[in-house]
């Protein structure tokens, strides 16, 4: 096997990346979501815990580690970022709350 066949199989873009690359917009749409749409709490909470449960699965069915093509560092950085959103999405949905909350007079 030349070099370059291993590079190609290295830094190619693998099944394990692109799911780890998909579980990582969810997380940042999630992220968007919760700061810049703050009456979209729900949407933020999902979309977080959609971006953690696609970075389980590839974290959990990597066979190897950082740089093997199957995407582990991806699954790992959209498990952070999906949990960040989900945060953010939960204190969106709790300003909501209070805010409809009846005052008392």
């Amino acid at each position: 096997m030349s070099l370059s066949q291993i590079a190609a199989q290295t830094y190619g873009l693998t099944a394990g990346r692109a799911w780890s690359l998909v579980g990582m917009v969810f997380g940042l749409a999630g992220v968007g979501i919760g700061v810049f749409v703050r009456r979209r709490g729900v949407v933020a909470v999902a979309c977080g815990v959609v971006g953690v449960v696609l970075g389980a699965v590839v974290v959990f069915m990597a066979k190897g580690g950082p740089g093997t093509g199957y995407g582990i560092v991806g699954g790992y950085v959209s498990m952070v970022v999906g949990v960040v959103a989900a945060a953010l999405g939960w204190r969106a949905m709790r300003k909501g709350a209070r805010a409809a909350a009846p005052r008392a007079e």
